[in-house]
């Protein structure tokens, strides 16, 4: 990790997006030393509640052992498994067997969105969530993620499309808080022109957040190239700072 990098943004957070919380980073790593275990007290955690505590600047790391939720081990790809009945969960559920969550309307189209999803196999044995500023030069970090509110969520999508002719360079897909936060954005770091990704739709993950939190994530990679263009773009403008001062 590029030291310079990280004090490069801290020097242009305040100035262009106020106290907004710093983005958290994560990396798939087999060094299991370089973060604190995630939460194994509560059995029913969700992966997302542990990774938004990062905002407070706690490290943590999860793997396959601390990850009890079966779809948060299917989404960070310690597993391929999914659960037995899974399309009737997602949908219209089966009277006292299967309670469903009618996030689709059929159990048919669960299985034709499940045929379609992409393959994720995790490239360690663990992932490692760190906020940006506690970040060190032996860290690798792979994604940004930022949990923001509509304000930063419309600054950090202009400036992911200010270099781009195509009018997609961020996407928001169905799927669970884990898969929008961690999967999809890590998927992109392989393509050539990377996408950012909206999401914390996720009506289940919703509840551990507050009510105005979304999440932007987008390949690190392309967040240099975002954090190059900040100074030449629509943030050192009028328009911008109208938006600047109301938030916090």
């Amino acid at each position: 990790m590029d030291v310079e990098i990280t004090e490069k943004l801290l020097k242009l957070w305040t100035k262009y997006f106020g106290e907004s919380p710093l983005p958290v980073c994560f990396y798939y790593t087999d060094t299991e030393h370089v973060a604190k275990p995630a939460y194994t007290d509560t059995p029913r955690r969700c992966v997302i509640q542990a990774v938004y505590d990062v905002t407070e600047g706690k490290s943590l790391r999860l793997d396959t052992e601390s990850v009890p939720c079966a779809g948060g081990k299917r989404y960070l790809g310690f597993t391929r498994t999914i659960r037995p009945d899974f399309e009737y969960f997602l949908s219209c559920g089966i009277p006292g067997k299967v309670r469903g969550e009618l996030y689709k309307k059929t159990p048919e189209l669960v299985r034709q969105s499940v045929a379609v999803e992409p393959a994720f196999t995790a490239p360690g044995n663990v992932v490692v969530f760190k906020r940006w500023d506690t970040l060190e030069a032996s860290d690798d970090p792979q994604v940004v993620i930022f949990f923001a509110e509509p304000d930063l969520i419309a600054g950090l999508f202009t400036l992911a499309n200010f270099d781009r002719a195509e009018p997609n360079g961020v996407f928001c897909p169905f799927g669970s808080g884990c898969s929008t936060v961690i999967r999809y954005p890590y998927l992109e770091t392989a393509l050539t022109h990377p996408r950012a990704v909206i999401g914390l739709f996720d009506i289940s993950a919703r509840p551990y957040l507050p009510p105005d939190m979304m999440s932007f994530s987008v390949p690190f990679k392309r967040f240099v190239e975002m954090m190059e263009n900040i100074e030449d773009s629509f943030l050192i403008t009028e328009s911008w700072s109208r938006i600047r001062n109301r938030m916090p």
